[in-house]
């Protein structure tokens, strides 16, 4: 089955999944059944969310944006990611995209996007970004699809962010004697923080500096793009995460 397509049912539109039930799926699915990939009664598909699990089905009509599915069996339990969110000053349009599509990928359980002193835009299509992390998520397999929440300032993040949890920020340029590359003692829930392109002004590095809630993250000696940034640090935090699952130092 897992060459089988897998499609996310989003649980507030569906009932609790349930061997041999009929599901008429929405017509943005049916269509990207029947005339994207061509596919038509009797074909094996894949369905998933976090509530239900991953599950077994077997197309039973197609009709332009019209279908149905019968559900098999189950064959993953539910389950959640336990990764890090991410905040993020929104990019041009590909980068932005990129950070959703791999942050989904390397395991984020919520992309935050926030207003900095130099960030280039202050509106996102919202929709086409959720479209491109629930593909992600049918891509890499994972069971759920992270949320993305509403813009906002970066000063208003911080100030309503978890008390006891940890804030990684990227900053550039560090005192050489820091850690490049360390792998952060990060949690599940952590967030990495990664500045528009041009860094954080001089007033948010002494900003975030003073926040009890931050952690300095050291990428290196050298400058990275923004994008390239958000995928180093989300790696080294999620190295840092099962590590501490694992039960590592």
């Amino acid at each position: 089955m897992r060459d089988s397509p897998r499609l996310f049912m989003d649980p507030q539109a569906y009932p609790p999944m349930q061997p041999e039930m009929v599901i008429r799926l929405e017509p943005d699915r049916a269509h990207y059944l029947g005339n994207v990939l061509r596919l038509g009664a009797g074909a094996r598909v894949v369905v998933f969310n976090a509530r239900d699990g991953e599950w077994s089905a077997t197309i039973e009509m197609l009709r332009r944006d019209r279908g149905e599915i019968r559900l098999g069996q189950m064959d993953r339990a539910p389950c959640v990611t336990r990764g890090p969110q991410i905040m993020f000053a929104p990019l041009k349009r590909d980068a932005t995209e990129m950070i959703i599509r791999m942050g989904t990928e390397l395991g984020v359980g919520c992309f935050h996007p926030v207003i900095t002193e130099r960030t280039n835009t202050h509106r996102l299509n919202e929709g086409r970004l959720s479209a491109i992390a629930r593909e992600a998520s049918e891509q890499c397999e994972r069971l759920d699809v992270p949320d993305i929440r509403p813009i906002r300032p970066m000063t208003d993040a911080i100030a309503h962010y978890p008390a006891d949890m940890q804030l990684f920020v990227a900053l550039e340029r560090l005192d050489p004697t820091a850690q490049e590359g360390e792998v952060p003692r990060a949690r599940p829930g952590d967030a990495l923080l990664i500045g528009p392109e041009g860094g954080f002004s001089a007033q948010e590095q002494a900003f975030l500096r003073r926040q009890p809630v931050t952690r300095v993250l050291s990428l290196g000696p050298l400058v990275l793009r923004a994008d390239t940034a958000a995928a180093a640090g989300l790696a080294l935090m999620g190295a840092g995460i099962r590590r501490g699952l694992a039960g590592g130092d």
